[in-house]
């Protein structure tokens, strides 16, 4: 099913920018423009969301997706849309959009240096 889902979110983004996906966390990498802003687990579609954002997911019935960690549950940073958004490319544009925002806000993660030892 996963690949059919994909095709159905490229041609709902089709006016936003090029989606592709990428396998990564037993499922996929959604990418926009080369921008990662989603993932699809379990057949579902789930929008990265951040402090500014995760409200509106909430408010539209929308939950962040969870993994069970080693000892307790893991909420990702990632959350279900409302069924009906995916259903036309309208609906699909203003998650599409917050998704966006909320990777780009996003932090860069800094390079991991070697730690050097003092020299003797």
């Amino acid at each position: 099913m996963s690949a059919a889902l994909i095709a159905h979110l490229q041609d709902l983004c089709a006016q936003s920018g090029h989606l592709t996906a990428r396998a990564m966390f037993g499922g996929y990498g959604i990418y926009l423009d080369g921008l990662l802003i989603g993932v699809l687990i379990e057949d579902a579609l789930y929008l990265k969301a951040d402090d500014q954002t995760s409200a509106r997911f909430e408010k539209a019935g929308g939950a962040p997706y969870v993994y069970m960690g080693q000892q307790r549950p893991i909420a990702m940073s990632y959350w279900s849309l409302p069924e009906e958004a995916l259903e036309s490319s309208e609906a699909l544009q203003p998650w599409l959009r917050l998704a966006q925002e909320a990777a780009l806000r996003k932090p860069a993660k800094k390079p991991v240096t070697k730690s050097r030892k003092p020299a003797r």
